[in-house]
């Protein structure tokens, strides 16, 4: 099919061949797993399973958080799942979450074995287990809540459409991509407006909101992410642009984005983390110079 060919769909859809441009070998219109492999675990009640894609980072910048604000039970061991070859459709991670997506938390604190799947969930779970960037005022924390679900409502539109059809798509289509272009420009400036009244999202505070907002719209905006920042006109969104720096650079989210992370400078890739140390011993720079 050529891109000015005109597609009639079928009456009812089959699933003949592969199709999906670059993550066409993964995709697949069933669930479950294909593979027998469990999962590792380490030393601590809290384990993540996850690769440093924006919905990953949310978590590891959760849990970096917390530690630099004196939570030490949410020590953690992570684990990469690499989802480009196809980990997360293995048994042991489809077992805690069974919509084979990243990330994934098991809490062995709990009288029986927790899990949390999706970002947005298990933000809100550490942010209630530790009574922790999370208001306690009610018309506050409902205010966060908003956000925080605008981001999982929203984010789609980014990744799967403007994403998916700007990068990744086998050929450029100029409908999808004007289509979701136009509402990824609509977000960013739903984002901007808000965050020229605030300092936060969801107002003088840094919460789960600016977490989860923040490795898609806050990152967007530098090119990193789609390599898209130019064509979005990114720099217009002054007010975005200043929350971004200034939350890049607090110390637990220059961390926090080096866990699982398996691609760019070797001196941010900590494919695996269990101990704070970590971050001076075991980036792939050391480990490779070690070899």
């Amino acid at each position: 099919m050529t891109e000015a060919t005109a597609y009639e769909p079928p009456r009812v859809w089959t699933w003949e061949r592969e199709n999906g441009g670059r993550f066409a070998s993964i995709n697949r219109p069933v669930s479950g797993a294909t593979h027998e492999k469990e999962l590792p675990r380490g030393k601590h009640p809290l384990q993540l399973y996850s690769l440093a894609t924006p919905n990953g980072v949310k978590v590891t910048v959760m849990l970096e958080e917390l530690l630099a604000a004196g939570y030490g039970g949410a020590e953690y061991d992570a684990y990469v799942v690499n989802i480009r070859e196809g980990d997360q459709f293995g048994s042991g991670f489809v077992s805690i979450n069974p919509n084979s997506k990243i990330p994934a938390l098991v809490d062995y604190s709990m009288p029986q074995p927790t899990r949390v799947f999706e970002s947005g969930a298990i933000l809100l779970y550490l942010a209630e287990k530790f009574g922790a960037f999370l208001p306690e005022d009610p018309s506050e924390r409902a205010e966060c809540l908003s956000w925080l679900f605008w981001q999982m409502g929203s984010a789609p539109y980014l990744g799967g459409g403007f994403g998916h059809f700007y990068a990744y798509a086998p050929y450029k289509m100029e409908y999808p991509i004007d289509r979701f272009t136009m509402e990824v420009k609509r977000q960013l400036d739903v984002l901007d407006k808000r965050l020229s009244e605030n300092p936060y999202v969801a107002g003088d505070a840094y919460t789960v909101a600016d977490m989860a907002i923040w490795p898609w719209y806050g990152v967007l905006t530098t090119g990193k992410l789609y390599e898209a920042a130019e064509f979005l006109a990114a720099e217009e969104y002054r007010n975005v642009v200043r929350w971004y720096e200034e939350i890049a650079a607090r110390d637990a989210v220059i961390r926090g984005r080096k866990v699982n992370r398996i691609n760019g400078p070797l001196e941010d890739q900590l494919h695996e983390r269990h101990d704070a140390s970590d971050f001076e011993l075991r980036t792939q720079d050391r480990l490779e110079a070690a070899e």
